[in-house]
């Protein structure tokens, strides 16, 4: 039995039918038309799904959708500032080689700005912490732990 949900994904208000089990990566992709949240695992191992709901980071692969209605979900679409330009931690990915294949950046774009709203200046251990919960198989970690340090520098100079 479907079920009408309205979720507000980043910035637009989307009433979307549901099943009791659909999750959130499934809805975002195939019923809202946003292809960069990622399904890697389906489990919640990899950290490719991660999108922020109100702000705080989730895996989407394992939430279901239902209990989202009514959030504010914001994905790696809703990332950009209003004029376009790329967000500083994606122009810090970008600067830094922190991308290669790409199949994971947007769950690692989305679990660093969560990190960087709660904890604008993270130490070492904060981002590896944080990050321990997205897999990269291309690029390592050096170089993304590397891009949040510059971007947490970056928008303690005010841009957010």
């Amino acid at each position: 039995m479907k079920q009408l949900i309205k979720l507000e994904i980043n910035g637009r208000v989307y009433d979307v039918p549901v099943s009791p089990r659909d999750v959130l990566a499934d809805v975002i992709r195939k019923k809202v038309g946003l292809t960069g949240t990622k399904k890697g695992c389906g489990m919640g191992d990899c950290g490719a799904c991660t999108v922020l709901v109100e702000g705080k980071p989730i895996l989407s692969c394992i939430t279901l959708a239902i209990t989202c209605n009514g959030k504010k979900i914001t994905t790696v679409e809703g990332l950009a500032l209003p004029d376009g330009q790329m967000h500083p931690i994606q122009e810090a990915f970008v600067n830094q080689g922190a991308i290669q294949c790409g199949f994971c950046t947007p769950g690692m774009l989305m679990s660093a700005k969560g990190l960087l709203a709660r904890n604008p200046k993270p130490s070492l251990y904060d981002i590896k912490h944080e990050m321990s919960g997205n897999i990269c198989r291309c690029t390592g970690f050096k170089r993304i732990i590397e891009a949040i340090e510059v971007a947490s520098e970056t928008m303690s100079e005010g841009v957010k």
